[in-house]
Order: C-alpha cells, then sequence, then structure tokens
C-alpha cells in the first residue's frame, strides 16, 4: 500500500466521529397487538438497497473490465490475472482454481485495497484440494486451460473480460457474457480528500524526497501510479447513498463507502433452475425480469407471504440448474445482503430451414453489497454429482440421534410442569407415540436464556426425570439475544469479557427483543463460541439433564427495533462490520451451541439444535424449520417446495410448523397437516402464545385417530428414515429431493414440487388442497412399476395416477426394485423401540429383483464413527433368494433386534419358504399368499437382524 493509501485510511479513521444512537421504537408492542400479515413496508426492495440499484443499473454488453494477459501467472495449483476497469483504471486480481471432483473456483478482488475485503470464514470445512491446470493455448486475444478431461477446457477472454468452459463444441457456463461484472473498489470520500489535500500535498514533496535515492524509473513509475490513482479517486462520481442510507427511521452510516460486487453467469441449454433459499416459492426459480430480484439477508419477518422473492430467515447462496443433459451448480460464497437476477429463455423451434432452433438459456447475476467474488463452479454432470461436489466444500448434514427423527409437540408456550406432565400424559392417554416436549420463551425467569421461570418451572429436574421415565425429551429455547441487566450472570459475563457485538461508536451493541434492552453476544468471535458452549455444561445450565436439548429462535439476529427488524449494517464484529458478515450470524449461534451439547458428553453424545437462520455449512449442526408459517392451506403446500430447496443445498433437516404456528387451524387442515409433516424430515407441531391449545386429541375422537395413525406411520418408518439420514451424512444426498433427482432425463418432474421422494425408494404426494376428493400423482421413471405404500396395488411407471382420497389418506408408493425395513410395534417413544424386531417390504421390479439396505447403531452416540459400532446390512432379491449380508465387515455391534416379517409385494405363490442361516441350520418358515393383491408374507424368520441370512423361494 502506497504512503497516500495509508495517509487516507488514517485520516478517515480520525475524521469518523461518534454519533448518537437511533431512539429504540417500540416494535415488540407492534408484534403483540394481534397477528397480523407482514408489512412489507418494513422490508427493501431492490430499488430502496442503494447498492442492489446501482448493480442493476448496470447496462448489458458495455463491459469495461479488460484481461491484462501480460500479468498472467500459472503455478501448479492456481492461476492469477489482473483485470483493468478502462473507466477508472483500477486493477483486479482474479485467481482460479482447477479442484478436485470437476469444480472450478473463481475469485475476485482489488490488487491493492485501501483496507482487506472480506472473506468468509468457517464455512468451507478445508482448504479444498487442486488440481494442476495446464495452458493449452495463447494469443493477444486470451488463453485456454485444460480442465483435466481432453474435452474440457477453460476459455479466459481478454477483452472484454470473459471466461467460458466449454466440453467439445458446448459451452457448459459463461461469466460475465452480458457484461455485467462490477466491482466497486474501495475510495475515499470526496469531502474527506478535500479536507486533507492540503495535507497530504505538503507531505507528498518530503515523500518523495525520502526515496530520491531510488532509480529514476522506478520513481518515475511509483509517481505516475499514485497520481493516476488520485486522478481516479477525484473523477469518481458519488451517487445518492454511497456513504450514507437512510431507510424508514434508520440511517446507515457507511463508513467505508460503495464496496459492492456483481457477477453474471449464462448457463446455455438450460431452462431450469433450483436453490438459493429461504424463499417461500415454487421449486423452480422464476424469472426477475422486470420484478425484484430475489434476496439474500437473513431477516424475521413476521407471517410471510407466499410467491414472492422476499428475504426470510435463512440464506444459502447456492443455485443449481438441471437439463436433460446436465446438473450443475454456482455456489457464491459470500455473507453479505445478496439479490439474484434470474432471466431465462426457452428454446423456440421452427420447422424452417433456414432459420435452425434457438437453444435454451438461462441467466444468473449474483449481487452483493460487500466482500469478494469467491464463487465454486461444481460441473457435475449428474445431480448426484453435484451434491457431492458441495458437500465437500461445506460438509454433509449432520447424523442426528434417532429419537430427533421422531415427533416434537410444541407451543408457545407450555405454561408450568403441571401443564407439561399433563401433555405428557395426554399422549399416553390417546396412545400417540411422541419424542420431544418443548418450552418456549416463557419458561425462563424474565426471558433471561439459561435460567427456569422459579414460579413456574422451580424444579426443571424433577419435571425432566419424568420424562426419563418415559424415555422421552425435552427442548427448552436459548436465544442469542441477552437481557441487559446487572444481576444476570450471562449479561455481566459476556460485557465483562468484552464479547458483544459493538455499535458503530464503539460501545456494546444494544437492541430491543423479546426481554426488552438485550445485547448480542459477537458469535463471530471464537472465544465468545467457546463460552458460549461451556454454558451448555450441567454445572453451568442449572436444571439441566442429558434428555434437555435445545432450539436457537431468533439467531437471524432479530433486532425489534433495527432496521429491517435486524441489526444495523454499521455495528461491528471486531474490524469488521456486520454488513460483511450478516448472513453468517445464525451459523455461528447454532455451531457454538452444538458445540457446547457435544462438550457437556464429553464428546460422546451427538446434539440435536433446531435454528431458524442459517447460511451455507449450517447443514453440519443441527436442523431447521421453515419460520413462522400460518394456518392457511397455502402454507401446507408451500412447505413442500421450501424443504425441497433446503435439501438441493445440502440441508436436510427441515420442516414446518405442523397446523401453522400464526391462527387456528380447522381440523381438516390439522389432519392434512399432520399427514404431510409425518413425510418430511422434522416433524413438529407448534402454535402461537395467543391461539387456542391444539394438541391431536382436542378436535374429536375421529380426527384424534386420524392423527395417531400419521404420527404412527411415522415411528413405523423411523427404520428408512434413520437409514436415509446416514446416508446423507455420509455422502451429501438429500433425503427429501425432487423427483428429477432420480429421474434426470424426464422433463414432466422438472416443475413438479406437490409431490416428492424420500430417498430413491418412496414417493409422497400429500394432499394439501381443502376438501380435496381426489389427487393425480405422477409415477415416474417409464418402464418401472410402483406399489401403493398401504394397499400394495401395482402401478406402472411414467404416468399421472387419478387416486381418490378420503381423510385417512396419504398418497405413499414404494418403488418397485426396493426394500424397505419397518417396525410394525409402534410403542411410546422411539427410544422404546430400540429392541423391537424389523419387517422388511420387498417390492418386486418388473423383472422380479429388488434391493435395500438397513442401519442400526445405538442411536444417539458418536460411536458409529469413533469406534465403527454399527450394523450396516444389504438385502437383494434375485433369482428366487432373499439374502442379508454385511456392508462394513470392519463394523462391530450386537443388536437385540430381528427380522419378525417378509412381505413381498407383486410376487406369486410358491411352494416353500426356506430359511438358511450363515450358521448352516435350515428350516421351513410359514407363510400367506393374497392373490387379489399379489403379496406375500412369509412369518417369523426370527434371524438377528445383524446376521446374515437366506430365505430360498421355491415356485
Amino acid at each position: 500500500m502506497g504512503f497516500i493509501r495509508i495517509l487516507i485510511e488514517l485520516s478517515l479513521i480520525c475524521m469518523n466521529p461518534p454519533r448518537m444512537s437511533c431512539l429504540l421504537a417500540v416494535w415488540l408492542a407492534v408484534v403483540l397487538s394481534g397477528i397480523q400479515a407482514v408489512d412489507r413496508s418494513n422490508f427493501k426492495t431492490c430499488i430502496q438497497s442503494s447498492f442492489c440499484k446501482r448493480m442493476r443499473d448496470v447496462v448489458p454488453g458495455h463491459s469495461p473490465y479488460r484481461a491484462l494477459l501480460e500479468t498472467l501467472e500459472l503455478s501448479n495449483t492456481r492461476l492469477t490475472l489482473q483485470l483493468i476497469n478502462d473507466n477508472n483504471k483500477v486493477r483486479l486480481l482474479l485467481e482460479l482454481y482447477r479442484l478436485q471432483g470437476n469444480m472450478t473456483r473463481l475469485k475476485i478482488n482489488e490488487l491493492k485495497p485501501l483496507r482487506p475485503r472480506f472473506e468468509v470464514p468457517d464455512v468451507l470445512i478445508a482448504d479444498p484440494p487442486t488440481e494442476p491446470l495446464s495452458l493449452v493455448s495463447q494469443d493477444e486475444g486470451g488463453v485456454v486451460l485444460s480442465l483435466g478431461a481432453d474435452a474440457r477446457h477453460l476459455v479466459v477472454s481478454a477483452r472484454p473480460f470473459r471466461l467460458d468452459i466449454v466440453e467439445g463444441p458446448h459451452v457448459l457456463l459463461s461469466v460475465n457474457s452480458r457484461g455485467l461484472l462490477a466491482f466497486e473498489h474501495q475510495r475515499p470520500r470526496k469531502d474527506t480528500l478535500s479536507k486533507i489535500s492540503s495535507t497530504v500535498g505538503s507531505m507528498w514533496d518530503t515523500i518523495k524526497n525520502i526515496f530520491s535515492s531510488s532509480s529514476e524509473n522506478d520513481s518515475e513509475e511509483v509517481e505516475a501510479e499514485e497520481d493516476a490513482e488520485d486522478q481516479n479517486y477525484e473523477k469518481e462520481e458519488d451517487q445518492a447513498d454511497m456513504w450514507e442510507e437512510t431507510f424508514k427511521s434508520h440511517t446507515d452510516s457507511k463508513p467505508n463507502g460503495p464496496t459492492a460486487i456483481s457477477m453474471d453467469f449464462s448457463l446455455p441449454g438450460v431452462e431450469h433452475v433450483y436453490g438459493i433459499p429461504e424463499h417461500a416459492e415454487n421449486l423452480r426459480l422464476k424469472t426477475t425480469d422486470g420484478h425484484d430480484p430475489y434476496r439474500l439477508y437473513n431477516l424475521d419477518v413476521f407471517q410471510y407471504e407466499l410467491y414472492n422473492p422476499m428475504a426470510l430467515y435463512g440464506s444459502v447462496p447456492v443455485l443449481l440448474s438441471h437439463s436433460t443433459q446436465r446438473t450443475m451448480g454456482i455456489f457464491w460464497l459470500n455473507a453479505a445482503e445478496t439479490w439474484v437476477d434470474i432471466s431465462s429463455k426457452a428454446a423456440e423451434n421452427t420447422d424452417s430451414v433456414q432459420a435452425p432452433s434457438k437453444v435454451a438459456q438461462t441467466d444468473v447475476r449474483w449481487i452483493s453489497e460487500s466482500g469478494i467474488i469467491d464463487v465454486f463452479i461444481m460441473l457435475g454432470p449428474k445431480p448426484t454429482d453435484v451434491f457431492a461436489q458441495y458437500a465437500s466444500l461445506t460438509g454433509t448434514q449432520s447424523f442426528p440421534p434417532l429419537f430427533a427423527l421422531g415427533y416434537h409437540q410444541c407451543r408457545w408456550n407450555y405454561k408450568d410442569q403441571e401443564d407439561v406432565r399433563s401433555v405428557d400424559q395426554g399422549f399416553d392417554d390417546h396412545d400417540i407415540p411422541y419424542d420431544f416436549i418443548w418450552l418456549d420463551i416463557e419458561h425462563a425467569d424474565g426471558k433471561r436464556y439459561f435460567t427456569w421461570d422459579p414460579a413456574h418451572f422451580s424444579q426443571p429436574r424433577e419435571m425432566l426425570q419424568g420424562l426419563v421415565d418415559k424415555r422421552r425429551k425435552m427442548v427448552a429455547i436459548v436465544d442469542p439475544h441477552i437481557k441487559v441487566d446487572s444481576g444476570y450472570r450471562v449479561h455481566k459475563e459476556i460485557r465483562s469479557k468484552n464479547l458483544y457485538v459493538k455499535n458503530k461508536d464503539g460501545g456494546d451493541y444494544e437492541g430491543w427483543c423479546w426481554p426488552g434492552t438485550s445485547g448480542y453476544p459477537d458469535f463471530t468471535n471464537p472465544e465468545m463460541r467457546s463460552w458460549w458452549a461451556s454454558m451448555f455444561a450441567y454445572d453451568q445450565y442449572e436444571g439441566s439433564m442429558e434428555n434437555l436439548y435445545i432450539w436457537n429462535d431468533m439467531n437471524e439476529p432479530s433486532v425489534f427495533n433495527g432496521p429491517e427488524v435486524t441489526m444495523h449494517k454499521d455495528a461491528l464484529h471486531g474490524s469488521w462490520e456486520h454488513r460483511d458478515i450478516h448472513n453468517l450470524y445464525g451459523l455461528y449461534v447454532q455451531m457454538a451451541t452444538a458445540d457446547g451439547l457435544i462438550q457437556r458428553s464429553g464428546g460422546v453424545e451427538r446434539p440435536f439444535v433446531l435454528a431458524r437462520a442459517f447460511f451455507a455449512g449450517s447443514q453440519r449442526y443441527g436442523a431447521v424449520w421453515t419460520g413462522d408459517n400460518a394456518a392457511e392451506w397455502s402454507h401446507l403446500k408451500i412447505s413442500i417446495p421450501m424443504c425441497l430447496s433446503l435439501g438441493l443445498v445440502g440441508i436436510s433437516f427441515c420442516g414446518a410448523d405442523v397446523g401453522g404456528f400464526f391462527k387456528s387451524p380447522s381440523s381438516e387442515l390439522l389432519v392434512r397437516w399432520y399427514q404431510t409433516g409425518a413425510y418430511q424430515p422434522f416433524f413438529r407441531a407448534h402454535a402461537h402464545l395467543d391461539t387456542p391449545r391444539r394438541e391431536p386429541w382436542l378436535f374429536g375422537p375421529e380426527n384424534t385417530a386420524l392423527i395417531r395413525e400419521a404420527v404412527r406411520q411415522r415411528y413405523a418408518l423411523l427404520p428408512y428414515w434413520y437409514l436415509l439420514f446416514y446416508k446423507a451424512h455420509g455422502t451429501g444426498q438429500p433425503v427429501m429431493r425432487p423427483l428429477w433427482v432420480e429421474y434426470p432425463e424426464d422433463v414432466t418432474t422438472f416443475t413438479i414440487d406437490d409431490e416428492y421422494l424420500l430417498g430413491r425408494d418412496l414417493l409422497v404426494h400429500p394432499v394439501t388442497d381443502e376438501g380435496s376428493k381426489e389427487v393425480t400423482v405422477y409415477l415416474p421413471g417409464t418402464g418401472g412399476v410402483w406399489y401403493d405404500a398401504f394397499t400394495f396395488q401395482r402401478h406402472e411407471g411414467g404416468q399421472n395416477l387419478y387416486v381418490p382420497v378420503t381423510m385417512s389418506s396419504i398418497p405413499v408408493f414404494q418403488r418397485g426394485g426396493s426394500i424397505i425395513p419397518r417396525k410394525n410395534r409402534i410403542r411410546r417413544s422411539s427410544s422404546c423401540m430400540e429392541k423391537d424386531p424389523y419387517t422388511l417390504y420387498v417390492a418386486l421390479s418388473p423383472q422380479g429383483t429388488a434391493e435395500g439396505e438397513l442401519y442400526i447403531d445405538d442411536g444417539h452416540t458418536f460411536n458409529y464413527e469413533q469406534k465403527k459400532q454399527f450394523v450396516h446390512r444389504r438385502f437383494i432379491f434375485a433369482d428366487s433368494t432373499l439374502s442379508s449380508s454385511n456392508i462394513s465387515p470392519d463394523s462391530q455391534f450386537s443388536t437385540a433386534s430381528w427380522v419378525e416379517r417378509v412381505l413381498i409385494l407383486g410376487a406369486h405363490k410358491p411352494s416353500s419358504v426356506t430359511l438358511k442361516t450363515s450358521g448352516g441350520s435350515v428350516a421351513s418358515l410359514e407363510f400367506d399368499f393374497d392373490e387379489a393383491t399379489s403379496v406375500l408374507t412369509v412369518h417369523k424368520p426370527g434371524v438377528n437382524a445383524g446376521a446374515d441370512w437366506t430365505l430360498l423361494f421355491q415356485w
């Protein structure tokens, strides 16, 4: 950095006087005054976000950026190249990496920034391993680099700068093909320059004299460079809101000025793109032409609207493209406020020989307020490849304890210990299984987290022990805003350690949240995260026990009297502004909490933590949910694409508040929501403080029976759910997935988001319309078959199936060719079913074959990973034989469970069924055959679930 830059930087710091903080607005009173729809005026549109408007004003096709090929340097691990903006002569540094696993990384930063720009930490699980880039050719127009495969190259064009990834004659992806690259370099404020210009001028001669001994050429080069920079600073036109921006009553001081970045990507041959959650939107992303871009900025949105691009609670800047030819992904690693524009055009067919068909294309533009451009291009080519590529960067879904996959009962708020006991007993009285009961903010003493209300929860250990006795658990809320109270130990310790977020003037940042005036711990600080984790130790969190788990709400962070109900962007996290790290805050809160639950057990027990705000990498720390939804049919329906979108970007453990958080559901809506929630990864009912009680037995015996049956179906399928999460943890494949993931060449599946797959083998089409008498289910896979999971009726794949429904109907189908384990002895909780037997459902393919897996471990510790204590079996039906073999011979675990029944769907009646065990014993088994359904039931094999065995069928 030159001396001019040092002087400017020091002047900027010195000339930033402290300002008065904004007065508190009584936002909380508005929240509690009633349940209303979101007030959209509280949240910015693109035109109200000055950097978004500036970037959108960039005219396509006139890129000022040029690659300076003479600066190219190619090493074994990367290529570097300078770019220059011919309008202002500011230089950028481009870095290109070829990564292992068919990925390319692109980074762009200022060559000589006034101050460092923020680069996102703690999201990547490691430095991505690289592979060598090799130069294929170079001329004055650009360079061509090999990406390993013979036909795959990376082409860098010089004027204007453009980057293309090609495979043979086909362009897979282009960067800056529309010329929308923009990089707002840091600069001194003009009024600051004028104030210091005389000082700088008087010092400049002195500085030159100091270096008078340098060579004449060198001094001339330095002087010319600094003069050019100074001239460009003076020429730079300051637009409105570059240095200070006001939204409603809030002013953002913007001490570093404009720092926005933008980049466009073109995807030839692509019409369908997905991802960039969280939005209450269809699975397939819509064009934003003529509308606001999709916004990624974690916000506490009060009863959000549906089918619009408004920001919600979480942000994952990952977009997937899919066509019949290829699936790819773009990961934009930036934690600042981000907007994403999408423009798609369909292919145009024509019969004219002279006018060939136009190829479909989707263009995507990313816009962020600060930071650098850091992009990972995941080249697939299959959907499973993209999932694996992204998982290699940010990690996989954490493997939850088995009981976390059961049913969760929640409400704001169960009022006291007797209320908890009564609700718990109500589940037993009505024979409905559940695993968790939850406590919201009213359980704490004056909303001081890590405490218990002395009047209503005076004996928390007694309450928790009552749940332990029934092998059940509890979740308590611990939010990341801390009541400012000199008598509150948590507040005193954070303040004494100087670990709160700071305001722009250097004092502790304070805002309003549930406890009133609150401080906000700086979770970007590892010391703060470590201290927070230590608070979950049993001797720190008084009254806690091993069966108490944690819920982090409001971690966007939510600030009731802040701009857009969140933290001021000029708040400080050490040397970084909140604008730089905003979307990371929620991830850090969940990270620290999960670490705390692991540490309290000495590293033995797997945690369960639910969080509302999230970012790329949050999948490593627990579950998320879709936030404060409403008891409306449209909110039930939107829960499906919202969770599908999250699964595509690595976050499989997703669910929606069953019944809707706001408002009161009709009995029909509540039943349908239980039926839907039972087939979504995270299964929790939740309700607002002002709504009537809605425990499952309060809607009459008929509806209680319907809800009971839906919950029991969930528990019967827990072995399959557990297997899917084990695989998601190991491979990054989503648990709940769109149909196109498994049928990537079936164009019909590309826009379906009212049905989905669980793994490969279960297709679910929940009933989400009021008064439905039928649904139309698309069964993919021409040439394959599907079986109704309850009637066992066989249906051909590749068709739209008309399915009549009643209130008891949940349209679920098992894929022909699959084997799914279930536990049909349903008990009061999942832990009570630990030693119960399995029933195998073998759904034969048209070729008479099937395959499946079973995974068993202790259900709650890391011993599966640390000590390889688990059972992993493969079942194969082929050539009239069903066999069980060990997938992991080096694992060691014993289970008391056994196989008590085998159902074979699509079978013929055999003359005999014989069991052979690994010990050499042979036994004839009893069986039944239902000719009407073609279902063969084999009774009492009695073999241990972890053993080798074979069933031989004589037809």
